[in-house]
C-alpha cells in the first residue's frame, strides 16, 4: 500500500489551518509541518492533529520552509499543500486512485482561487494548475522564488478535481500580500542587478504592466469575472512598476 505524507510551511496561519487539516486528517498517513515561529495559535492547533512539527524562523522565500517539510516526510509519496487550502472529497478519491501507478512521478492539480467573494474562472486563474504531489525523493522546490514549482524528476501528469484556495479573506489581506510579494520582487531585482536607465524605466513602469493587464483580462478573459476579475488582473499587472519603484528607492 502506498502511503502519504502532507507537508506544510506556515506562519500565523491559526485562520486557516483547521479547514486544511480538517480536510485530510482522515485519509493521509503523516501531517508535517514547519512553522516560521508563528505568535498565534497555530502550533497548538496543529499538534491537536497530531502534526509532526519543526519550529524555525520565517525567511522570505517561504518555499525554503516548504522544502525542510519535505525532508522531514518519511512515506511514499508526499501531498505539499499549504494552510489556506482545501481538499474535498473528489480530488481525495482521485488522489488515493493515481499513487498506485509506479511509472509516474508526479501529478499537476487544478486550483480554484477564492477572491472577493468569487471563485475566479479566467484570467489564468483556472486552472491554476500547480505541481503538488509527487513521490519522496523525485521532487524539489527551487526556493528562488514566491511563485516557482516543484522540479520533478520523470514523468508527471495531470489531475482533474480542483483543489480550493482561499488566499485573502478580505481585502487588506490581498494588500499585506501585495506588498510582501512586491517586496520579494524587488529584491529579485536587486539580485538580477536591472539596471536603473530611461528603457528599463519605460518598460517596468508602462509597457509591462500594460501587457500583462491586456493578456489576462482581455486574452485570458479576466474580465468575464466582474469587478474581483478587474481587481485582480489589474494589481497582478502594477507589480511591475511597484517593485520597479520600491528597488529604485532602495538603490
Amino acid at each position: 500500500m502506498n502511503t502519504i505524507s502532507v507537508a506544510l510551511a506556515t506562519f500565523n496561519e491559526e485562520k486557516n489551518i483547521i479547514k486544511c487539516l480538517e480536510s485530510v486528517k482522515d485519509w493521509v498517513d503523516e501531517i508535517v509541518i514547519v512553522d516560521g515561529s508563528s505568535t498565534d495559535k497555530t502550533v497548538e492547533i496543529a499538534k491537536k492533529f497530531k502534526a509532526k512539527i519543526l519550529v524555525t524562523d520565517n525567511p522570505p522565500i517561504f518555499h525554503i520552509n516548504k522544502q525542510k517539510a519535505i525532508d522531514l516526510c518519511r512515506n511514499d509519496w508526499i501531498l505539499q499543500l499549504d494552510a489556506d487550502e482545501v481538499i474535498k472529497e473528489e480530488l481525495k478519491k482521485e488522489i488515493l486512485r493515481v499513487i498506485i501507478n509506479k511509472q509516474i512521478n508526479g501529478y499537476w492539480i487544478p486550483r480554484k482561487n477564492y477572491f472577493l467573494g468569487r471563485w475566479l474562472s479566467k484570467g489564468g486563474q483556472y486552472p491554476d494548475y500547480t505541481l503538488r504531489l509527487y513521490k519522496k525523493g523525485k521532487g524539489r522546490l527551487p526556493c528562488k522564488s514566491v511563485h516557482e514549482q516543484a522540479h520533478v524528476e520523470g514523468e508527471t501528469k495531470y489531475l482533474k478535481s480542483p483543489l480550493l484556495h482561499y488566499p485573502y479573506p478580505d481585502f487588506s489581506h490581498y494588500l499585506d500580500h501585495f506588498k510582501r510579494y512586491t517586496d520579494i520582487f524587488s529584491s529579485e531585482l536587486k539580485q538580477e542587478k536591472v539596471e536603473i536607465n530611461f528603457i528599463n524605466s519605460i518598460q517596468y513602469i508602462f509597457i509591462k504592466p500594460s501587457l500583462w493587464f491586456l493578456k489576462t483580462y482581455i486574452r485570458h478573459k479576466g474580465i468575464v469575472d466582474g469587478f474581483p476579475g478587474l481587481i485582480f488582473c489589474f494589481f497582478s499587472a502594477i507589480r511591475f512598476p511597484v517593485a520597479y519603484l520600491k528597488y529604485w528607492k532602495g538603490k
